[in-house]
């Protein structure tokens, strides 16, 4: 028994350590390809069971309330769900176009904090990138500040297959 749990702990490790280098490529890939990510120090801050959690600090994402700024509450809430998804294709051995098709935002409180955005992925069958067809799924974002949900995103991605 004990060679099975070390078994299993080794490859618990070893599925961190690449969760670990997928998160520091997801944001190297966002901060190349979407400058603005950059400034505004979005960050990827953690994967587990399908949950994909990000952040950016307050500072350069203020308004003149003293608030995270609606554009920047709508730029981390868009890219949490892009990295999703690119994620959940890193992670099947997939390669796609990602692309926001459509969305919607609610704000429900100002937030006066680093919040935190999560999103959850959903069942959805991602053999359609491999046989050639657009990968479509919606997903739903929440923004927290603390233990309050101070914004709601619901977005539809799209990804087209990419050739080798």
């Amino acid at each position: 028994m004990a060679n099975s749990d070390q078994c299993a702990e080794q490859k618990d490790s070893e599925k961190l350590g690449n969760i670990d280098k997928l998160l520091s490529e997801l944001q190297q890939t966002w901060h190349k390809t979407i400058p603005v990510s950059g400034f505004m120090g979005i960050i990827p801050v953690a994967y587990s069971d399908k949950e994909f959690l990000t952040t950016a600090p307050l500072e350069p994402n203020i308004n003149l309330h003293q608030t995270m700024f609606a554009g920047s509450i709508y730029t981390l809430m868009t890219l949490t769900g892009w990295g999703m998804v690119w994620l959940q294709q890193s992670l099947a051995g997939l390669r796609g176009d990602i692309v926001l098709a459509d969305a919607k935002i609610r704000y429900l409180a100002p937030i006066e904090t680093a919040p935190v955005a999560k999103v959850t992925w959903p069942d959805v069958d991602m053999s359609v990138l491999s046989k050639g067809r657009r990968l479509k799924v919606r997903l739903e974002v929440k923004l927290y500040c603390g233990d309050t949900c101070c914004a709601t995103f619901e977005g539809l991605y799209i990804s087209q297959p990419k050739g080798e």
